[in-house]
């Protein structure tokens, strides 16, 4: 018979293991995001754009790292003037350091061909 303690400190064990392998993949995303930063990418959008949402969701919270503006107005669906300005048409859009653009959602694999930036 296994003892509940037993059981306790095997789900501990493994509960650890998987932590420390969730760690590692968090910090080499943190690293591709901010790679994708510094080669000059900008992502543009609001935050009513369900495909903004989505784009920053398969950053997860290394999405901290990525330069993002904000073109939506608080209480409104306006733009701000600096993505007027920018004749943004619609949101995600990414703009690279080299002066091209991406308008919607970008695969991760697309991003790292654009920038150089290694995916994890």
């Amino acid at each position: 018979m296994i003892r509940p303690l037993r059981i306790f400190a095997l789900l501990f064990f493994v509960s650890g293991l998987l932590g420390t392998a969730n760690a590692a993949d968090h910090a080499k995303m943190d690293a591709f995001a901010k790679c994708v930063s510094s080669k000059g990418a900008k992502m543009y959008g609001t935050f009513w754009c369900p495909h903004c949402a989505e784009q920053k969701e398969l950053f997860g919270n290394s999405f901290q790292y990525i330069n993002y503006v904000e073109c939506g107005i608080p209480g409104s669906r306006q733009i701000t003037q600096e993505c007027k300005q920018l004749g943004l048409r619609r949101t995600p859009t990414w703009i690279f350091s080299d002066g091209q653009r991406h308008e919607g959602k970008m695969e991760l694999q697309e991003l790292s061909k654009q920038t150089g930036c290694q995916l994890p």
